[in-house]
C-alpha cells in the first residue's frame, strides 16, 4: 500500500481525493450526516493516517457493530505487547533517576569530593535537562515513529558514562543530558497509551505500567544489594552506574522491535484487528494518531486554565518526590539502618507502592469515572500523615518512622490519576501533546526544587524538607479539586446546550480518525469531576438550612449524574 504522502503530494490531487473520499462516504451514509465542517475533517482525516484504504476501512467499520468477542481478543493481544513494554521501560526508568540516591550511600560524596549544595545541583540538573528538552521532545513525537523514538539505548550509554566521572563538573554535564534524553518518557508513555486504548480503560493501563514504578524501587533495592556485595577494583557507586547502565540499553533494543508505532502501521496486527483498535475508540471523541502540528490546537492550549492547572499539580505532586528520590535512602539511613539494610528497606517500600497502584486502578474501574478526582483526594491524606510521622515522632522509634515513610508511597497512586486526567481531558493530539508537557514541565519544576529543602545541617531528621513536602500534598489536593469542579461544571454547560436541542453536544456522537480538541467537539465530557462531591455538599446544605436546594441546583450533571450512583434522599 503506498504511503499517504506518496498518494497526496500535490494540492490538487489531494482535493480530488478529498472529493472521491467525502462521495464514497455519502454514498453509503446519507447526505444529511455531512455537512462542510465534516468536509474539513476529510482533510484531517487523510494527513492524519498511512493510506486512504485504512481510512475508508475505519470509517465503514465505524457504521457498525463491533463484535464483542473479537474486540476482546484484539484487546488480550495489545495487552500482552504494550502494558508489559511499558512496565518494563518504566522500571528502568525510575531505576535511572534513583541511581544517584544509591551511589550516595555508596559514598559518592567522598569518591568525586562533593559538597551537599553539589549533590543537590546533580539531583536538580537532571531535571533542568527534562524541562529544556520537554516540550521539544513532545513536537518531535508527532513528527517521528513513536516506538522507535521512544527506545532507551542513548539513557544506559549515559548512565554508564557516569562511572567514569572523576568531578563534579564531568557528572552535571551528563546528569544534564540524561534528563534531557528522559524527557521522552512519559510524554510517550501517555500518548502510545491514549492511542491503544479507550478513555475508559486508560486510568487501568497508565497504573498497570506505572506500578513498574514500585516494582523498580523493590529491584533497584536488590540491585543495590547486590552491588554492595560486589569486592571488585572499583567503588561500589561506580558498579550501580555501569550495571543499571548495561540493563537498561540492553532492554532498549527489545523496546525496538516490540513497540509499533501506531496501530496503522503495527506488524503484530492483521490489517482487520488493526482497524478494529481505531473503530473502538469511536466513543474517546479524542482524535487518534498524527504526524503534523496543529496550530489553533498549540493556541488553545494556551487558552484553556487546564494547561496551567496541570503544570501545578504537576509541580506539588514532585516536590516530595523530588526530595525522596534524591534523599529518600539517606532518611532511612537516618532512621539507624546500616548501608545495605538501607538497600532492602526499599524492597517493601516498592512493594507497597506497586500494591497501591494496582489496588487504587481496581477501584477507580469499578467507580464511576465522576468520582476519580474524589479518589485522589482521599489517596492524599496518607501521603500527609506519612510525611508527618517521619516529621515529628522520636528518633528513637525508628519503626514507626519507617512507616510513616512508606505511607508516603500512596502518592504514586494519586499521580497514575492525575495522569489519566490529563488524556481522559484532552482531546487533539497536538493539544494533548501540549497539555503532557505542561504536567511533565510541572514534575520537573518540583524535582528542581524538591532537593534544595533537605539542608546537609539538619540531617538526618531533614525537618524543613519533610514538613514541605507535607505542605506540598496538601496544595496539590487543592489543585486536584478545583480541576475536578472545573470539569463538572463544563460538564453541565455542554448537557444544558444538548437538554436545549442542540445537537452537537449529544454525548453519544461518534469519533473515528478526526483530530479535533475538546474545546472543538462539542460532544466531549470530561471525566474525574466532583460531580458527587459537589452533591453532597448540596445535601448537606439543604439539611443544615431547610432549603429544598438539592432539587434546584444537583444533580450536576442532569439526569445522568444521580442514577449512575445514587445517594441517600435527606
Amino acid at each position: 500500500m503506498p504511503s499517504l504522502d506518496s498518494e497526496i503530494c500535490q494540492s490538487d490531487e489531494k482535493g480530488d481525493k478529498l472529493e472521491a473520499l467525502n462521495s464514497e462516504i455519502i454514498e453509503t451514509s446519507g447526505p444529511d450526516q455531512h455537512d462542510e465542517e465534516s468536509f474539513v475533517g476529510l482533510g484531517r482525516l487523510l494527513k492524519h493516517n498511512p493510506s486512504l484504504q485504512f481510512c475508508r476501512e475505519v470509517v465503514q467499520m465505524n457504521k457498525e457493530e463491533l463484535d464483542p468477542a473479537e474486540v476482546r481478543k484484539v484487546e488480550r493481544k495489545i495487552d500482552w505487547l504494550i502494558i508489559p513494554a511499558l512496565a518494563i521501560c518504566y522500571g528502568f526508568y525510575y531505576i535511572d533517576k534513583t541511581t544517584l540516591s544509591y551511589a550516595a550511600i555508596f559514598n559518592i560524596k567522598k569518591g568525586l569530593h562533593l559538597r551537599t549544595e553539589e549533590y543537590n545541583w546533580l539531583s536538580s540538573l537532571f531535571y533542568f535537562g527534562w524541562v529544556g528538552w520537554a516540550l521539544p521532545t513532545n513536537l518531535l513525537m508527532q513528527k517521528f515513529p513513536l516506538g522507535k523514538y521512544l527506545a532507551i539505548f542513548l539513557w544506559g550509554i549515559l548512565l554508564m558514562a557516569q562511572a567514569a566521572c572523576h568531578d563534579f563538573v564531568a557528572i552535571a554535564v551528563l546528569r544534564f543530558f540524561s534528563g534531557a534524553f528522559e524527557a521522552t518518557a512519559d510524554p510517550a508513555f501517555l500518548l502510545i497509551t491514549s492511542i491503544w486504548y479507550t478513555r475508559q480503560q486508560q486510568p487501568t493501563v497508565i497504573g498497570y505500567w506505572y506500578s513498574a514504578n514500585g516494582i523498580g524501587i523493590a529491584v533497584g533495592g536488590l540491585l543495590g544489594y547486590g552491588i554492595g556485595n560486589i569486592k571488585g577494583a572499583l567503588p561500589s557507586w561506580r558498579y550501580e552506574f555501569l550495571v543499571v547502565g548495561a540493563l537498561c540499553s540492553g532492554w532498549a533494543l527489545v523496546l525496538w522491535l516490540v513497540v509499533p508505532d501506531s496501530p496503522s502501521r503495527a506488524h503484530w496486527f492483521t490489517r482487520h484487528e488493526s482497524v478494529i483498535i481505531v473503530s473502538r475508540k469511536r466513543h474517546d471523541l479524542a482524535g487518534t494518531e498524527q504526524r503534523w502540528f496543529d496550530g489553533r490546537q498549540a493556541l488553545e492550549a494556551f487558552k484553556d486554565p487546564k494547561f496551567y492547572l496541570f503544570f501545578f499539580l504537576g509541580f506539588f505532586a514532585n516536590v516530595p518526590n523530588g526530595g525522596t528520590s534524591n534523599f529518600g535512602t539517606l532518611i532511612i539511613q537516618g532512621f539507624g539502618f546500616t548501608t545495605l539494610q538501607t538497600t532492602l528497606m526499599q524492597i517493601p517500600y516498592g512493594a507497597f507502592i506497586a500494591i497501591v497502584i494496582l489496588i487504587t486502578v481496581y477501584v477507580n474501574r469499578k467507580l464511576p469515572k465522576d468520582c476519580r478526582t474524589i479518589v485522589m483526594c482521599i489517596l492524599t491524606v496518607p501521603t500527609i500523615l506519612g510525611f508527618a510521622l517521619v516529621a515529628w515522632l522520636p528518633q528513637h522509634l525508628k519503626v514507626g518512622r519507617l512507616i510513616g515513610y512508606y505511607l508516603t508511597g500512596a502518592s504514586n497512586a494519586v499521580f497514575v490519576l492525575a495522569l489519566s486526567l490529563v488524556t481522559g481531558n484532552v482531546g487533539g493530539v497536538t493539544k494533548k501533546s501540549f497539555c503532557s508537557a505542561s504536567i511533565f514541565l510541572g514534575v520537573a519544576a518540583g524535582n528542581i526544587v524538591g532537593p534544595f529543602m533537605f539542608k546537609d545541617s539538619e540531617a538526618p531528621k531533614y525537618p524543613t524538607g519533610i514538613i514541605g513536602c507535607m505542605v506540598s500534598r496538601i496544595l496539590e489536593m487543592v489543585v486536584i479539586i478545583i480541576l475536578g469542579i472545573m470539569f463538572a461544571m463544563a460538564n453541565k454547560r455542554r448537557d444544558q446546550k444538548f437538554v436545549e436541542g442542540n445537537q452537537e453536544y449529544d454525548p453519544a456522537l461518534t469519533q473515528g480518525l478526526e483530530d479535533v480538541s475538546d474545546w472543538e467537539n462539542k460532544a466531549f465530557r470530561y471525566v474525574g469531576e466532583c460531580s458527587y462531591f459537589t452533591i453532597i455538599l448540596l445535601h448537606l446544605y439543604r439539611l443544615a438550612s431547610k432549603f429544598e436546594l438539592c432539587e434546584k441546583l444537583a444533580p450536576i450533571r442532569g439526569d445522568r449524574a444521580v442514577p449512575r450512583f445514587p445517594f441517600p434522599q435527606f
